[in-house]
């Protein structure tokens, strides 16, 4: 999928000369042009954009003014013939900036940071996650959610297992695998639900966990390795 690029510059010129360059490389494109800020706003306000092309001289809203305008940024590459305009630019968190003329090599390098920027990862939003648990009458406890093993059932008592210990906590396994991120956990019995990201292998009807084995119960089976198996592709 091509990134869905606007331009914003007052020199006709200057909007040829990107035009140019993208026709020239894959993974781009031109959906709008504009030779002045002012008239972009309502097109920028109501339409999904990728990567903003923005000449910073412009008269009557220059380009910075108008970035720091904008309350949703897309990917923002600053074009100019001013070099001094660059320390500002880069601390409105833009993409790169490019001194008129821009070269097609130059001009290559900063478009494909925004290809780049598009194709990485997604974080592990689980991760520095935590949640409390009362561990005692009185004291909650805060455990990452990444540092947790397995949660097994002991009747009307759960014992979370973690990396840093095991805490015993009066609540059932069904509540509190409902507070816990589905992407992350997975129930694989009715004694236990298994931190995804800690499943060391899988053999038959069982995982093996921190150097121990688990039995996946039969009616958790294919939904525990669908899951375990998904996370593992993704990564």
């Amino acid at each position: 999928m091509s990134l869905r690029c606007v331009i914003i510059d007052d020199e006709p010129l200057a909007i040829n000369v990107i035009k140019n360059h993208i026709a020239q490389l894959k993974g781009l494109e031109i959906i709008k042009t504009f030779d002045n800020a002012i008239e972009s706003l309502d097109f920028l306000r109501t339409t999904e954009i990728d990567l903003l092309f923005l000449d910073i001289n412009m008269p009557v809203l220059d380009g910075l003014s108008f970035l720091k305008s904008l309350d949703n940024k897309p990917m923002v590459i600053l074009t100019t013939a001013h070099e001094e305009y660059a320390v500002e630019g880069f601390e409105l968190e833009v993409l790169d900036y490019l001194v008129k003329p821009i070269s097609l090599p130059r001009f290559l390098k900063a478009t494909n940071k925004a290809i780049a920027k598009t194709q990485e990862a997604p974080k592990n939003t689980t991760e520095n996650e935590s949640i409390f648990v009362k561990v005692d009458k009185k004291k909650m406890k805060k455990v990452y959610l990444d540092d947790i093993l397995l949660v097994e059932s002991l009747k009307d008592y759960i014992k979370i297992i973690t990396l840093n210990g095991n805490y015993v906590v009066h609540q059932t396994l069904g509540s509190f695998t409902d507070e816990l991120p589905s992407t992350q956990f997975v129930r694989i019995h009715r004694s236990y639900t298994a931190n995804i990201n800690k499943v060391d292998a899988v053999e038959g009807n069982s995982v093996e966990i921190a150097n121990k084995r688990y039995t996946i119960g039969r009616n958790y089976l294919e939904d525990a390795k669908n899951a375990i198996l998904r996370n593992q592709s993704g990564n």
